[in-house]
């Protein structure tokens, strides 16, 4: 049986290359923890999934452009507000960091606003849903404890079936590439909420699959290297013989996702951005930064 391969016998100096791309990962890595600096003292856009608020969606008879019904709830006092249309039609998810009072309810104020401006436009609120900060809180918690926990397993995972350098590598590639999609949504002013949790730990095992792949061929070639001083050769000869494989599978997940991303609507794009962003930088850590590290260490302990 023949196979279609999009490279043919490649014999790339992945090596060689490696101090580009640490500092090309440096600089997104260093991004990513201004970002994460950012969520944490609460200057980064997050959704009401983590600070509280109130979601309600709602369905108009007739056409109303977003950009007006964002100025009527601003102008009226609901602010800090984002809107999202389901996409083919005429309703909107709206969000808004404010919460009902015993004064007053979010609902009510939504729905006295759009009566007093879109008079004659008939509307019907589908649903509310309020987040209290509390709730939030623990959400946004437990979100930060489930990446670490996936990253201590990953640790184990890999040193447990390789060595422990190649555990560490692995796990630093994927903190890489958790910390540069984080960097990308913060530098884009992008809503992290749980979806982005979401997809983070989805590009993690992602990254990892491939990462593992491109592990398991070099200790096939391991055996093969004549002295200690071949690794290089060795871990550039496994990528290599891997490389058609990695990209086919990024290509094919990346056209799924682009179906979502381009199909899918307001509502799936930003999971979809994330996904298919992660999968670009999950491909590119699996070859320029999990084994280059791992080349790097053993030179030091030599």
């Amino acid at each position: 049986m023949k196979f279609i391969e999009i490279t043919k016998k490649t014999n790339i100096d992945f090596i060689g290359l490696r101090n580009k791309a640490f500092v090309l990962s440096l600089a997104l890595v260093l991004l990513g923890l201004f970002s994460f600096i950012m969520i944490v003292v609460g200057k980064a856009n997050e959704s009401v999934d983590f600070t509280g608020g109130t979601q309600l969606q709602v369905k108009f008879e007739d056409q109303v452009a977003i950009g007006d019904l964002r100025k009527v709830l601003t102008d009226g006092g609901i602010g800090d507000v984002q809107i999202q249309q389901v996409s083919g039609t005429k309703e909107f998810f709206i969000k808004t960091k404010l919460s009902d009072t015993e004064k007053e309810k979010i609902q009510d104020k939504l729905s006295a606003l759009l009566s007093k401006e879109f008079q004659g436009k008939k509307f019907q609120i589908l649903g509310s849903n309020m987040v209290g900060s509390t709730v939030g809180k623990t959400l946004k918690r437990n979100a930060a404890i489930a990446v670490i926990v996936s990253m201590l397993c990953i640790i184990v995972y890999i040193a447990w079936r390789f060595t422990f350098i190649f555990g560490v590598a692995a796990t630093i590639a994927t903190f890489h590439d958790v910390l540069a999609l984080l960097g990308v949504f913060y530098i884009l002013n992008m809503e992290m909420n749980i979806l982005f949790i979401t997809a983070l730990l989805t590009i993690a095992g992602y990254s990892l699959t491939d990462t593992v792949v491109v592990f398991d061929r070099i200790r096939e070639n391991m055996p093969k290297m004549k002295s200690k001083t071949d690794f290089g050769d060795t871990i550039n000869r496994s990528i290599n013989e891997v490389l058609s494989r990695t990209l086919i599978t990024s290509l094919t997940t990346l056209l799924a996702i682009g179906a979502i991303l381009f199909l899918g609507g307001q509502v799936l794009f930003d999971f979809s951005f994330a996904l298919f962003i992660g999968v670009l930088i999950g491909t590119y850590s699996s070859i320029f930064v999990a084994s280059p590290i791992i080349y790097v260490w053993k030179k030091k302990l030599r």
